[in-house]
């Protein structure tokens, strides 16, 4: 088994050659604990010797004092350990001093020392205090010592340098407890480095081999990882990127807020380097305390691209249309008007209102249209809006994050927008959608993107919108019952499809099909063909207010009566007024339908001053019926 070499600090103490001769003799003391090196230079040459020692990577801290500690803080991204002058050090110095002279200069760097003024009356000495930042400065405080016939002065291992020069006695102001102090405080520094660097290397392991461009920072937010998706993106390599400030480097990918308040920040639209980018922000935690914050950007393409692959997939598993215009059957004319129209607008990408009373079969011809459009391998997904209550209308059409209500499920759910992606969506019985829905909807067909319930971000939505009603909108809208901009957006192309009495020559084609498909359900060999005709002229006489879907529901009880003999021959044809009575009834119910209907028609036609074409919408009929309802009137 194998442990780990204990870490063994590498120290560069940096001064003047006298404050460094003082720290040489302690080296012996931190043989088995730090490697120190010893070099002599101050200003400019200290932050060249330290600058080299970095690039190299041969040094972990630094040790100086005054002016050079002061420059090497602020230029260096690495650990500067201060030997700090105490004001006992400082007590000790003049002491020495004044043996030398009562009269004695104190040059320090930064600023003045106001607590000199008591200790000069406590040693009974004369005290000159200058403050230099600058060699120059320095310099200029010798010259006025000299002026005025100083012999000693105390100061920093720069200081005494000067005092060589001048001619003067130089006490250095430092002992070797603060020069100890320093060393111990290196050691330290050393080590939270070392710590720091090590979780930093860990965590450029593993945003290394990430392919979102990632980045991180310490808490001072300055660069401590990225990776190299994140280096191409800034434009530089690692090296001159690290311990950088984030701010200076680009400021768009910024981490302070993150840092300051802990708050995530995910899924945020950046636009950076002329591309889109999906961003998160995310605080890194030790202990409870925020030591640091990450960054990660997502290609937008990438997404959009993983995102249609994703719904390309899942599209075995989504509602489909079944009809084709091939499977519509009619051939009368108000129907094959209607099949030609619907063609036409299939060949367009425009939003279609489809009318006509209940049962005249809209869906089928929402699907026929999908399926000869350019969309007919995308998805084809239809709701009808009179289904539901408004909250449940609304996550159904929209979707929902998680947490956006009370039992909303973990982690969201996509609306029908979203799984109509790319498709057709079938917005059927709109005219029941809540005045409150109808502006979001508008909304959807107006910018081509949704927001979730709960959610913030907008999602992109290609989607056809085909939307039905048996409701005379344009009375809604009087009646402020319906948006007048969205009945605009959504009759962009009105298709009106005529009820079951416009077209009688098709109800015998219909009612054999349907009829043929009922009995093949119950598994009976009857051949709908011939029984049709015993049955044909009672279905050609009844005025189907209920359309094709009445239709259909007539010929699934006929085939339920069929079905209990085995051949055409053998049924009594007088027992199905028991199973569809309405069928049998006399003719007087018809004829006052009809005459109802002359009623109905002749008032509509009336508030409308005449206007027929107007009175058609209302009533939802075609010109020809309401010709055909009053022509006997």
């Amino acid at each position: 088994m194998t442990t780990d070499r204990p870490f063994r600090p590498r120290l560069c103490f940096i001064s003047y050659r006298h404050l460094s001769h003082f720290a040489m003799t302690l080296l012996d003391e931190y043989a088995d604990r730090a490697d120190i090196e010893v070099v002599n230079g101050s200003f400019d040459a200290a932050l060249t010797f330290a600058r080299e020692r970095m690039r190299l990577g041969t040094t972990d801290a630094f040790i100086s004092a005054g002016a050079n500690a002061t420059i090497l803080r602020t230029a260096l991204r690495a650990p500067v350990a201060t030997i700090k002058l105490s004001g006992f050090d400082l007590l000790l110095a003049l002491m020495n001093a004044r043996r030398v002279s009562n009269r004695v200069g104190v040059v320090m760097y930064g600023a003045p020392i106001p607590e000199l003024d008591a200790i000069k009356d406590l040693l009974n000495i004369e005290v000159a205090q200058y403050a230099y930042r600058t060699p120059d400065e320095a310099r200029h405080c010798f010259a006025l010592l000299a002026r005025d016939r100083y012999e000693v002065v105390v100061g920093s291992s720069l200081v005494l340098e000067f005092a060589e020069q001048y001619g003067m006695q130089g006490h250095l102001a430092y002992s070797l407890a603060a020069v100890r102090q320093g060393i111990e405080d290196a050691i330290e520094l050393a080590r939270a480095a070392r710590q720091e660097a090590s979780r930093y290397e860990q965590l450029s392991g593993v945003v290394h081999n990430l392919q979102e461009a990632v980045l991180a920072v310490d808490r001072e937010h300055r660069i401590v990882a990225l990776n190299p998706p994140m280096e191409k993106l800034l434009g530089r390599p690692q090296a001159q990127l690290l311990r950088q400030s984030l701010e200076t480097i680009e400021p768009a990918l910024s981490l302070a807020h993150t840092l300051e308040t802990g708050a995530q920040d995910r899924a945020a639209v950046l636009r950076l380097s002329q591309r889109d980018w999906i961003v998160n922000r995310t605080p890194i935690r030790e202990h409870g305390q925020i030591v640091g914050a990450a960054i990660t950007l997502y290609d937008a393409r990438t997404i959009h691209d993983a995102d249609a692959s994703l719904r390309s997939q899942q599209r075995h598993r989504q509602p489909t249309a079944r009809h084709s215009f091939d499977s519509l059957i009619g051939q009368s004319e108000p129907f094959r008007r209607a099949c030609a129209t619907a063609q036409r607008f299939a060949r367009t990408d425009m939003t279609i209102l489809l009318s006509g009373e209940s049962g005249v079969g809209k869906e089928l011809f929402a699907q026929a249209i999908h399926n000869a459009s350019s969309r007919a391998a995308r998805p084809f997904v239809a709701i009808n809006c009179a289904a539901f209550p408004e909250s449940l209308l609304e996550s159904e059409l929209f979707g929902y994050d998680e947490g956006a209500f009370t039992g909303s499920r973990r982690g969201g759910k996509r609306g029908l927008f979203e799984a109509a992606h790319t498709g057709t969506l079938f917005l059927d019985e709109i005219g029941d959608m809540p005045v409150s829905l109808q502006t979001r909807l508008l909304r959807v067909l107006q910018e081509r993107e949704i927001v979730r319930l709960g959610g913030a971000l907008p999602i992109p939505v290609n989607v056809r919108v085909i939307a039905a009603t048996h409701q005379p909108l344009r009375e809604l809208v009087a009646g402020r019952q319906f948006r007048q901009d969205l009945y605009y957006r959504i009759n962009t192309l009105h298709l009106h499809l005529p009820a079951l009495r416009e077209r009688p020559e098709d109800i015998a084609p219909l009612a054999e099909a349907l009829l043929r498909r009922s009995l093949g359900r119950l598994g009976s060999s009857l051949d709908a063909a011939r029984l049709l005709p015993r049955v044909l002229p009672r279905l050609a006489e009844f005025p189907w207010p209920g359309n094709v879907r009445e239709l259909e529901n007539i010929c699934d009880r006929m085939a339920v009566f069929f079905s209990q003999w085995r051949h055409e021959d053998e049924i009594d044809f007088t027992e199905l007024r028991h199973d569809c009575a309405e069928l049998y009834e006399d003719a007087a119910p018809a004829s006052s339908q009809r005459t109802g209907d002359r009623h109905r028609a002749r008032e509509v036609l009336d508030a409308c001053g005449g206007n027929r074409q107007e009175a058609a919408k209302r009533l939802g009929i075609s010109r020809a019926t309401l010709w055909r309802w009053l022509r006997d009137d």
